[in-house]
């Protein structure tokens, strides 16, 4: 998820001068945007050595640390906003990841690619596990430990007390804020701890 309209997207629900972590930064692209345009400060978090590497370029100040292992580092309500970008299908506990998220920011940002956006939908219906723009990979070779819905982070942020403040689907870096489960790639949702 790194074309520009989809990071200004997300950047738009991030508060002016907010102090951000940002899990699973990527390359820091998302957090030099907050820097720049939004006058936010803050940290990426980030375990690729490549990617530490265009963090610290960008002048991104990055830890390295798998997010498998917590946030235990961290105190509560150490950030006013937690972003988990594409982070939450690749992590084997994304549940605990979530509370944890809630415990250390005031706010929490996630997106992650949509299962039942309708071409993945089709896609099953046909027999076969989806290859889209936005899920890339074969089933036997992605990086994605699961796969989830807009309507199942619904549910689990209700189960673990979060209150959703805005919700909103992304497809080519356009919002789809009517039937966002059917006609959006990547589900978008900005929460706070109920």
């Amino acid at each position: 998820m790194t074309d520009k309209a989809t990071l200004h997207t997300i950047a738009k629900l991030v508060p002016p001068g907010s102090r951000v972590l940002d899990l699973g930064c990527g390359d820091g692209a998302l957090l030099d945007l907050l820097q720049r345009e939004r006058g936010c400060t803050g940290y990426g978090i980030e375990i690729d050595d490549e990617n530490l590497l265009a963090c610290v370029r960008r002048g991104v100040n990055v830890i390295q640390l798998n997010l498998d292992q917590g946030l235990t580092v961290f105190e509560d309500d150490s950030f006013d906003v937690v972003l988990q970008i594409d982070t939450l299908q690749h992590l084997r506990n994304a549940e605990w990841m979530l509370r944890e998220t809630a415990r250390v920011g005031k706010l929490g940002i996630v997106a992650f690619p949509n299962f039942a956006h309708w071409p993945n939908r089709l896609s099953v219906a046909r027999g076969r596990m989806p290859v889209t723009k936005r899920l890339p990979y074969q089933w036997y070779d992605t990086p994605n430990i699961r796969v989830g819905t807009y309507k199942d982070f619904e549910v689990l942020a209700t189960k673990n007390r979060l209150t959703i403040l805005d919700a909103f689907g992304l497809q080519d870096g356009q919002e789809r804020r009517m039937l966002p489960n059917l006609t959006a790639g990547t589900a978008v949702f900005k929460f706070e701890r109920g």
